[in-house]
């Protein structure tokens, strides 16, 4: 899509596939220097600069000689505009292939790649959407026709339009946990679509409205598919956080556990009274179950984590080898390096809590903004 000579737009998804790819893209970020170093675009084969936009409202010549000529790069913003401006400054200077980022940064904390996961053992599906932007991940199991969303993001959109191409209807989401660093879109996706929304009753308090009670030895039918609700109550994150077994062969481990990091107990200010546990969720509950099981997070905290076409996952067994929150020798230690190195709370985490409570109703835009930034669900992000 062009909007003068010389500039073309380029997706979320179009940048997606080239990092997913592994394709090599140079990149400018015009944002100020602040936002570009909490969070900006990764990729194993991305180069990226920051020349912040008001450093070249006069011109760019100054800066030519650090972006290269005679291949893509790509010019990006918060929101559009400004990238805009700097590509046609850019061609202006004789450059060629020019691209901007459509939408921004905002685009790129919002889409969502679907991964198929695997295929059921009784003919069912699961398939993964990786948030690359913003580093979240939910799920959805389909199996004869009927579907069930797991830690559903507010773009539900995406998971409707999704279930009526593979011919099925969304009968239950379900939420890991009550999520601080990003908005659920959980009971949103519910009442749209007539299905049951569950979430761990240890969460839901202060919930201002209805759902059903996601606890031990429930089993969540999904067509021939069975979630086993059981036996994994793994608090720790959060005081109510619950893991899912789909098909005896994957583990949904919410925000608990990721593949190079664990998650945090402070994001209800309670670190110290859940440290304890995580330690027995991780060093105990986790250490019961089949080490086959495959591990798929909620988050991931590196773009290290991607897989295969973009797959985030592990086999339980290879996860204690590696991750280092789960080498400590005792609790002591654990407790001592876990609530000594909490990174930064996510971006509005208290406002994120209490939308997801029902206890406020910010606008679409508000809950962009809200949103904006990288997850920080993790311990030990690389």
């Amino acid at each position: 899509m062009n909007t003068t000579t010389g500039i073309n737009a380029m997706t979320a998804q179009e940048l997606t596939k080239i990092i997913l790819n592994k394709e090599h893209l140079f990149i400018v970020d015009v944002r100020n220097e602040s936002d570009f170093n909490n969070w900006k675009v990764e990729g194993e084969q991305i180069e990226i600069i920051n020349l912040p936009y008001f450093d070249l409202l006069d011109g760019v010549d100054h800066v030519l000689e650090q972006i290269p000529d005679n291949e893509p790069v790509l010019v990006i913003c918060a929101k559009e505009g400004s990238s805009i401006f700097v590509a046609e400054q850019l061609v202006a200077a004789g450059r060629t292939q020019l691209f901007y980022l459509q939408g921004g940064m905002k685009s790129w904390s919002e889409y969502l790649a679907p991964v198929k996961v695997a295929e059921l053992q009784n003919g069912g599906e699961l398939f993964q959407f990786v948030r690359i932007g913003k580093g979240c991940l939910s799920y959805m199991i389909i199996s004869e026709g009927e579907a069930a969303v797991v830690d559903t993001l507010r773009m539900t959109d995406i998971y409707e339009q999704f279930a009526r191409e593979k011919g099925a209807l969304i009968t239950h989401t379900i939420d890991t946990h009550l999520h601080a660093d990003h908005i659920s879109g959980g009971k949103k996706l519910a009442e749209s679509v007539g299905a049951t929304y569950w979430l761990p009753s240890k969460d839901a308090e202060e919930l201002t409205f209805d759902y059903a009670k996601l606890e031990d030895g429930h089993a969540i039918t999904v067509g021939n598919t069975t979630i086993n609700i059981q036996p994994i109550y793994s608090p720790g994150h959060t005081i109510g956080s619950t893991s899912l077994i789909v098909d005896q062969q994957y583990l949904l481990t919410g925000d608990i556990l990721f593949i190079q990091s664990i998650g945090r107990p402070d994001l209800a200010g309670k670190a110290e009274d859940w440290v304890g546990d995580l330690h027995t969720t991780l060093y105990t509950r986790y250490k019961d179950l089949p080490e086959d099981l495959i591990v798929l997070p909620a988050h991931f905290g590196s773009i290290t984590e991607l897989g295969k076409g973009g797959k985030v996952s592990a086999r339980l067994a290879d996860i204690y080898q590696t991750n280092p929150g789960l080498s400590l020798q005792s609790e002591t230690e654990f407790r001592n390096r876990v609530t000594a190195n909490l990174p930064e709370h996510p971006n509005a985490y208290q406002e994120i809590r209490q939308t997801n409570m029902g206890k406020i109703t910010p606008t679409e835009e508000e809950q962009r903004d809200m949103e904006m930034g990288p997850n920080r669900c993790a311990i030990h992000d690389h």
